[in-house]
């Protein structure tokens, strides 16, 4: 068995992935991916009250952009938050929606803090920042986030505008197909670009370790396609093939909307994991470490010298 794993473990990928589950398992990424849920789900509608009120200063119809973002959703889902959102449009003024912007930012900031924390743990950092620092930093990538969505859907709609008095003018059936797939791929670089900024400065780094934004790119890259794909299918498998209506009845949409935010918890959390597995190979060196080895612990193996 000892032989076996030694071949095995000179293959680098085999290397990676050992670190990873064992990275994995010593910080607890399905736990943490739970209390995650729990601040997200006290701070997902905040969020889309702070986000509609950005959105009343940009050309984009509300409601038309919220549905863009929860797509991916099951129905259900989708129903709570529409009805969530044309409740809210509809008893509340402008001024009491400002308002609750306001206390709504501070709430969904929350939601991102824990963020913060779960991404710091990836990477074996000690949390030395005080609380008002950690505050400010996460109300500045809630803002930031939601800034960047409404960037994302106005370079849309301005590219649809654009395109469309282009195709006017030149009739290519080649630049259509062109800008088809720069359509898909433009909210896919943003969300790319925000899982990076939020891998590079989330860890509490000293002043001689520094992480590029050319570090973090793999694990927002994971973070980006893993989200987009495993929402894709859990919304699929849900919408054909799910009978959760008949166990859990009217609080299906809830149960959903809990059960998502906890795959993309474990996502997003996975990808500050690959990102810390990578730093570390960089500074130790990528070879086998059987003191940190989930395979080597799962089969026993010594790991002092001489094994």
């Amino acid at each position: 068995m000892n032989r076996f794993l030694d071949k095995l473990m000179a293959y680098k990928p085999a290397i990676f992935i050992d670190q990873l589950l064992y990275r994995i398992d010593e910080d607890r990424v399905v736990a943490t991916g739970a209390q995650l849920t729990f601040s997200l789900i006290l701070s997902i509608f905040p969020f889309i009250i702070v986000f509609l009120n950005i959105l009343t200063y940009t050309p984009l119809v509300r409601l038309e952009v919220l549905n863009e973002l929860i797509f991916y959703l099951p129905i259900e889902t989708q129903k709570i938050i529409t009805d969530f959102t044309l409740e809210i449009a509809k008893t509340s003024s402008q001024g009491l929606l400002s308002i609750a912007a306001i206390l709504g930012l501070w709430t969904a900031s929350s939601g991102i803090q824990a963020v913060i924390r779960a991404i710091n743990m990836a990477y074996d950092f000690k949390e030395k920042r005080s609380f008002v620092r950690l505050r400010i930093m996460s109300l500045i990538f809630t803002l930031g986030l939601m800034v960047l969505i409404t960037l994302v859907f106005l370079t849309l709609v301005f590219g649809d505008l654009v395109t469309d008095k282009i195709f006017a003018i030149i009739d290519s059936e080649f630049l259509m197909n062109l800008w088809g797939y720069l359509r898909l791929s433009i909210p896919i670089l943003y969300m790319i670009l925000i899982f990076a900024l939020l891998y590079k400065f989330s860890p509490c780094k000293n002043k001689k370790y520094r992480i590029s934004i050319i570090s973090v790119l793999p694990g927002a890259i994971f973070t980006s396609l893993g989200w987009l794909g495993i929402s894709k299918l859990f919304s699929y498998y849900v919408n054909n093939f799910g009978r959760y209506a008949i166990t859990y009845g009217s609080l299906v949409g809830i149960i959903l909307l809990l059960i998502w935010l906890y795959i993309s918890s474990i996502i997003i959390v996975l990808g500050g994991e690959i990102n810390a597995t990578l730093e570390y190979f960089k500074i130790f060196g990528f070879k086998w470490n059987k003191n940190k080895s989930l395979i080597a612990n799962m089969s026993h193996i010594d790991s002092t010298p001489g094994s």
